[in-house]
């Protein structure tokens, strides 16, 4: 439900509270919207500028910024960080959250690339054509860069103590996508582990772990910020990718895998989390559309039969709404205690 001042001007007419009272509840929750990450124009100028400047110190970083040596990307990666966290301190000092938190993160992303210079410049990678250009660090799975996603992940925990700005969690959680991929590879020898099956065993149990661990912080968080939001997403991105990527000849491990992406629906639904519906919905897709290709590719009754799915599907959609209440309270029983009050919690 959206609150508009009408609607405590309406509220005080009624005697609820009177018109100091509206004047003052409607100022502070003006204030309070203007730090609430949104669709606001100045909140996407914000998130423009920064994902830019992000992406222009990694993503998108040319091969004559190996020129300068690994001495010449140490100190100029070291410039870079001390500025972004001086306009932090700069900006929180006048109560600009959103930005502040983006050059953060802006400042957790040059990390690497300061790590790779200091390596770099102690001889620890080979120059030449074999993928040890820092731009690969993006692009490449390669157990070397292990190192600097530790140092990544050590000053971000870092940035991260010392502000309290979600958005931080952004590159940490990127960062352990990563991990995932390069410890995968490690393990198995390196020569392509990482997209064998033990590989993608490995990369989705690291995303059970992610998300187990964007829980545990959810149950911690007594705050209005969500320093969960990014942890779940990459989280069950790695989860799902991998389990996506797994290849079963059999039509069990298929339903199988329709019937774990119906549960990230569930979960999805119970925790007030849209990551798990969508990529599950992505999964539910997916195998309807091998039974429609492969199964029942010759069946009339197919798609009759999916659609009288999908209209009891609503049904039982409309059933929950209007009993949303009462369903909730008896499923939340089931459920341990501190998940229950989160559950709740997001609710309200």
């Amino acid at each position: 439900m959206k609150l508009t001042r009408a609607m405590l001007d309406e509220a005080a007419g009624h005697g609820l509270l009177d018109e100091g009272q509206a004047g003052r509840l409607w100022q502070f929750l003006v204030e309070r919207e203007q730090h609430t990450p949104g669709f606001k124009p100045a909140h996407i100028l914000y998130y423009l500028g920064g994902l830019i400047a992000i992406g222009a110190m990694s993503l998108f970083m040319t091969l004559g910024w190996e020129s300068f040596g690994g001495t010449g990307l140490l100190f100029i990666s070291i410039c870079y960080i001390v500025a972004a966290l001086g306009a932090v301190e700069w900006l929180r000092a006048r109560g600009l959250e959103l930005p502040a938190g983006v050059l953060a993160a802006f400042a957790v992303v040059l990390v690497p690339l300061a790590v790779y210079g200091l390596q770099h410049m102690l001889g620890l990678w080979a120059d030449g054509g074999d993928g040890s250009s820092y731009r690969n660090y993006h692009y490449y799975i390669d157990w070397r860069w292990i190192f600097m996603e530790l140092a990544t992940l050590a000053a971000g925990a870092v940035v991260l103590w010392r502000y309290r700005m979600p958005f931080t969690v952004m590159p940490l959680a990127v960062t352990l996508w990563y991990m995932s991929m390069d410890v995968t590879d490690m393990l198995l020898g390196g020569s392509g582990g990482f997209f064998s099956h033990e590989g993608q065993v490995i990369s989705a149990v690291f995303g059970i772990a992610m998300t187990l661990i964007a829980l545990w912080i959810d149950l911690r968080n007594r705050s209005r910020k969500d320093f969960a939001f990014w942890l779940y997403i990459w989280g069950v991105l790695t989860f799902w990718g991998a389990l996506s990527s797994m290849h079963s000849g059999s039509e069990l491990g298929k339903l199988v895998y329709c019937l774990i992406n119906i549960l990230m629906i569930g979960i999805g639904a119970a925790l007030s989390r849209r990551v798990f519906a969508v990529f599950g919905g992505f999964g539910l897709a997916g195998y309807l559309g091998h039974l429609s290709y492969t199964v029942f590719r010759d069946s009339l009754l197919f798609p009759v039969a999916l659609t009288a799915i999908g209209i009891a599907i609503i049904a039982a959609g409309v059933f929950w709404q209007r009993r949303e209440a009462a369903i909730g309270a008896a499923l939340r029983q089931w459920l341990p205690g501190p998940v229950r009050l989160l559950v709740e919690r997001r609710a309200a």
